[in-house]
């Protein structure tokens, strides 16, 4: 098998069956809808801990306000579907890019700041869309927030597949963007600023780059997340929320997507797992952050991503040497 087929065919057989046969399974009832609503959940979180990772392990930037970009793309997909008529597809992408112009108006003043300072403007910056929501009733609901039904929150089979692709998608355009001349920039800049400055790099221009593309990113996390819950609180734009996310990021290692969402379907599995437990349930994130900054501070994976290909290769060597003490 020539190397460019088998490196296409490979991933496109694991994105075909990671997102075509738990769908087909769901269909069936053999997954139940409350799993099925779990593992969807999952990835929707996926996505929203992908977007953090592109600020906090690919560009550098420490933010904790995330969610607040996330209601951005969930109220403004609400807004353009019910009070503008929209369809439904055109409202995600509209959302989307109205999530990633508020993630450039924040983004254009508070990026020339770093470290705690950056993640201070981005936490009340989350705050300040929340008492935003909380107020603007006409549009948002109030605290009482708004009803969204569309076919994702009806059908369980639909909502897994559409947002498993729209992950898988992401995650491909994402990877590609990276080994691009402006994804090898960003990284100079997250690994010395000064260096990168120093070669001719404009560093805030890259910053702004990857900014952009996490909110946009988030927008279309939140969009997703009205979709397949129906119903939206401006508290989803909340700092516990934000919080959430870069948990997933630094459970799964920051700088790897892939540790991102495996990280993301883990615990929100093991949230709902432990929902027997009540309140104490909320201890587990704790625990696990300390256990994993005492014995794996890098994350699950450090800054690696996993790799059908390589998996591949390791089986079917394990496979010929197996095969060679076997004769």
């Amino acid at each position: 098998m020539k190397l460019s087929v088998r490196n296409t065919l490979i991933p496109g057989i694991a994105a075909f069956g990671a997102v075509c046969i738990p769908a087909a399974l769901i269909k069936l009832t053999v997954i139940d809808a409350y799993t099925a609503q779990i593992i969807t959940l999952g990835g929707v979180n996926a996505i929203l801990a992908i977007s953090v990772n592109t600020i906090t392990g690919i560009t550098g930037q420490l933010s904790i306000g995330q969610a607040g970009f996330m209601a951005i793309g969930a109220y403004s997909c609400i807004f353009f579907t019910l009070d503008a008529g929209i369809p439904l597809p055109v409202a995600v992408l509209l959302a989307a890019l109205v999530t990633a112009f508020f993630g450039f108006l924040i983004g254009f003043p508070t990026l020339k700041l770093s470290g705690d300072y950056l993640a201070i403007v981005t936490l009340g910056f989350g705050e300040i869309i929340r008492v935003f929501l909380i107020n603007l009733k006409e549009v948002s609901g109030g605290a009482n927030g708004r009803r969204f039904t569309t076919l994702l929150a009806i059908y369980p089979g639909l909502s897994y597949f559409t947002v498993t692709a729209c992950l898988g998608a992401i995650l491909i355009l994402l990877q590609n963007f990276l080994r691009s001349t402006y994804g090898r920039a960003i990284l100079a800049v997250r690994e010395d600023e000064i260096a990168a400055n120093a070669s001719g790099i404009g560093v805030f221009r890259y910053k702004m780059i990857g900014f952009v593309i996490a909110s946009f990113i988030a927008g279309i996390g939140g969009c997703l997340f009205a979709m397949v819950v129906g119903f939206v609180k401006p508290d989803i734009a909340s700092f516990n929320k934000s919080i959430d996310y870069l948990i997933f990021v630094v459970l799964g290692g920051m700088g790897s997507m892939t540790g991102s969402i495996v990280a993301a379907y883990v615990l929100t599995y093991l949230q709902e797992f432990l929902r027997f437990l009540q309140d104490y349930r909320l201890l587990i994130y704790p625990l696990i952050l300390i256990f994993v900054m005492l014995f794996r501070p890098q994350g699950l994976l450090g800054m690696k991503e996993l790799s059908f290909i390589r998996l591949w290769e390791r089986g079917i060597a394990f496979i010929r040497r197996k095969g060679k003490r076997d004769g």
